[in-house]
């Protein structure tokens, strides 16, 4: 098994086009990595300055990374990773 990472219509371009692509990593730094190993560019729109950008939400099974450790948080084969661009609006 591996991990589905969910991607957002913004960040398609470096997937092809795909919507749900597979990686693996022991946590979410690792996951990011082997995601830029794959597709080459992804890294640079969601990561600064070692951190998750601002404007970037990652879940974990439904659970929001910077509350279950960040980029260290642990990732496992069957998890879902899910990457939103956040929205603000009026």
């Amino acid at each position: 098994m591996a991990i589905e990472v969910r991607i957002p219509t913004i960040l398609r371009t470096y997937t092809d086009g795909e919507r749900v692509v597979e990686s693996g990593g022991a946590t979410v730094a690792e996951l990011i990595d082997q995601l830029e190993t794959d597709h080459v560019g992804i890294k640079e729109r969601l990561i600064e300055n070692a951190e998750v950008r601002r404007f970037v939400n990652i879940y974990v099974n439904d659970e929001d990374i910077r509350f279950t450790g960040g980029l260290a948080t642990p990732v496992a084969d069957g998890d879902t990773v899910v990457i939103l661009p956040a929205v603000a609006g009026g």
